[in-house]
């Protein structure tokens, strides 16, 4: 079976960190964590570390160490899970700067690794990671002796601009950090770079508006995706296509089937609410997405061609997570090892 082919284009994801980095007067980090949102993180970070980029983001140190191995040594890696049991070696050996999220994160950060870089999670209302109020005034003196190289949080609503979330993150990250003036601050990742100068500080931490993704409306489209077809058949008015015949042709119709199925991260809930196209022909999807096949309605099509387009000029990853009915972090973080990667540089 033909692979479908993958095409990432490198220099998209360069030009919406310059963007993104063009909206504060700080520092403009990078996450590359989840393998750089599914599109690889090591010719992501090399690519971006080549731009001016100086502090890459991950979500647990063996990422860290990873990415470390590729970048070399200079550009700062901070690990958001901070610094759990197990990981002593990676964060001394990588030279990784844990964002500690809890006092016994703290001891052990100090106690096995005395005067190694660290940073400070703060929580400010998402209750997932990050030190509650109580917790970091209890210890502040303590951590800000220490000189932490950042003190950050994470907005939990920064997609929608008018909730009210916002502003009450941001009210308690000052109460939290207000006179700490010689230690790096961070609250913005996307949404809260395009949430204006308050929510900046001193380093935004762009994720997924660097691939193309929501919030950030003005990105470059990073992901191409086609999928060859394999085979088009006839199919006469009233046949099904598909398990569980839940499509029923109602005319005669030609299907195309192509390669490409949810074990490639085409998720099964995309369903009939997908549209291919060949060019700029929309086929829309028929019959549920199976394991490795798709089936699209290809009547219309005056000249057959080798494969249809399911992510790329006429839609982002965002518009397929709108038919999945979920995210477009979860799409492109999904996508599989099947593909036949090209990466536009």
């Amino acid at each position: 079976m033909t692979s479908a082919t993958l095409t990432i284009d490198i220099r998209a994801v360069v030009q919406n960190w310059h963007a993104l980095d063009s909206l504060s007067d700080g520092e403009t980090g990078a996450v590359v964590k989840a393998d750089g949102y599914g599109l690889g993180a090591g010719i992501v970070g090399r690519a971006l570390a080549a731009a001016g980029a100086r502090s890459f983001f991950v979500a647990t140190a063996g990422e860290g160490q990873s990415l470390r191995h590729t970048l070399g040594q200079g550009p700062d890696i901070y690990v958001f899970s901070g610094h759990m049991e197990g990981d002593l070696e990676a964060i001394r050996d990588g030279h990784l700067i844990p964002l500690l999220n809890s006092v016994d994160q703290m001891l052990r950060h100090v106690e096995a690794l005395p005067g190694h870089p660290f940073g400070i999670q703060l929580d400010t209302g998402m209750n997932r990671l990050g030190m509650e109020p109580s917790e970091w005034f209890a210890v502040r003196d303590i951590a800000f002796a220490q000189r932490p190289a950042l003190i950050m949080s994470h907005l939990a609503c920064a997609d929608e601009p008018d909730h009210p979330m916002n502003a009450h993150q941001l009210e308690a990250f000052r109460s939290m950090t207000d006179g700490l003036d010689e230690v790096p601050r961070s609250l913005a990742a996307t949404g809260g770079t395009l949430l204006g100068q308050a929510y900046h500080f001193d380093m935004t931490r762009p994720g997924v508006g660097l691939y193309g993704g929501l919030p950030f409306v003005d990105a470059r489209p990073v992901v191409t995706l086609d999928l060859p077809i394999i085979q088009v058949r006839e199919v006469t008015a009233g046949e099904p296509v598909g398990y569980g015949n839940s499509w029923i042709a109602p005319r005669d119709s030609h299907i195309a089937t192509v390669s490409g199925g949810y074990a490639d991260g085409l998720i099964r809930a995309m369903g009939a609410g997908a549209t291919l196209f060949a060019g700029d022909t929309p086929c829309p999807v028929v019959g549920r997405v199976s394991m490795d096949l798709i089936t699209a309605d290809v009547t219309d099509l005056g000249q057959m061609p080798d494969s249809l387009q399911l992510m790329g000029r006429h839609q982002s990853v965002d518009t397929i997570a709108d038919a999945a009915g979920t995210i477009g972090y979860e799409i492109l973080t999904s996508l599989g090892a099947r593909y036949d990667r090209v990466y536009d540089t």
